[in-house]
């Protein structure tokens, strides 16, 4: 997370400076679609009790790594200020127990749906918020030695905050948080143990788009 808010300050200090030479650039407005390449880190920060299939606590909590992907981000402007965006991404994530004790390893699908705001549309520096649901599909799940789990695929929603800076013509940098709230259920050995997990990612990107 660190890693990535470093990367979020020295991008944005990199647009303005670009930004400030910069002579022309296309506003947003309705009918606009806007493609953001983005580098995206996703951090869960999570640390969930172990359980048995009883309900007794094991005195093992989970925890899940984060990851930092390659992601696309699509924003369709319905009206000068409101528009819908859909972003695409995959990552990998490690469950561990307490010690550091392997359990498993999951790649995780989590489309994201937003509806935004964009109050100043026609400026250089142009912020935005927004509010969507996702859905976390878990696959390709990769077993550790000694244990057998499942993760419980579902909905859950976001909130989103971000700006974009115009360099020249179509061509802008993303700056852009989301923060996901979705718990789901870890099924290990046939349910001999469980956990409720709230991954609740933080998301954060910067990246390069473009008007079409």
């Amino acid at each position: 997370m660190k890693t990535a808010l470093a990367c979020l300050a020295a991008g944005s200090i990199l647009a303005i400076a670009s930004a400030a030479s910069a002579q022309d650039f296309e506003p947003k407005a309705a009918g606009t679609l806007m493609i953001n390449f983005r580098a995206t880190s996703v951090s869960t920060d999570v640390s969930a009790p172990i359980k048995t299939g009883a309900g007794v606590d094991t005195g093992l909590d989970a925890s899940v790594s984060d990851d930092t992907i390659p992601s696309l981000g699509f924003t369709y402007f319905i009206t000068d200020k409101v528009a819908v965006e859909a972003i695409l991404g995959t990552s990998k994530h490690e469950v561990t127990a307490t010690g550091g004790i392997p359990v498993y390893d999951t790649w995780v699908l989590p489309p994201v749906v937003s509806l935004q705001y964009h109050p100043l549309p026609a400026a250089r520096f142009s912020p935005y918020v927004g509010a969507g649901v996702n859905y976390m599909l878990f696959y390709n799940g990769d077993d550790k030695p000694g244990f057998h789990t499942s993760l419980d695929d579902g909905f859950g929603f976001s909130l989103q905050a971000g700006a974009d800076i115009a360099v020249q013509g179509p061509w802008s940098v993303n700056l852009d948080v989301k923060k996901v709230f979705f718990e789901t259920t870890a099924t290990v050995n046939s349910g001999a143990l469980k956990a409720d997990v709230p991954l609740d990612p933080w998301v954060v990107s910067i990246g390069l788009g473009r008007k079409f």
